[in-house]
């Protein structure tokens, strides 16, 4: 797990949470502009993602090769290769505070992001 962050006490929280250059404790939530209580704090997430289909490079390559063989190597043109790209939009206000993110959708699926702004939820929500 991640190295535990100290806060005004002194005492260690663990990292429970990181979304961009945001990071998440127990009790507080961290950006590069200061720190901030979880508690009571408000999360969004905006997908501004794209999703595009093409022949896969291997597909193409294999129909080339296997063409000359027979015609079923016209098959492997069906192989399709699905790429993100864009950005998923993370924003967390809180009492005098607002925050916003971009994580580019190629490095991580919009459900991991979805999954980690609810644990945030979560922790926002607990007392």
């Amino acid at each position: 797990m991640a190295a535990p962050i100290e806060y005004g006490s002194g005492e260690p929280e663990e990292l429970l949470a990181t979304l961009g250059d945001i990071s998440v404790t127990q009790n507080w939530i961290y950006t590069p502009a200061g720190t901030y209580p979880v508690r009571g704090s408000t999360w969004t997430v905006v997908d501004l993602s794209q999703e595009s289909e093409k022949i896969a490079t291997a597909g193409l390559i294999l129909a080339l090769v296997f063409v000359w063989f027979c015609l079923i190597g016209l098959l492997f043109l069906l192989m399709k290769e699905r790429t993100a790209t864009g950005y998923y939009q993370v924003t967390v206000q809180g009492d005098g505070f607002t925050h916003t993110t971009l994580i580019p959708a190629e490095k991580v699926r919009l459900a991991a992001v979805e999954d980690e702004v609810d644990y945030a939820r979560t922790l926002a929500s607990t007392d």
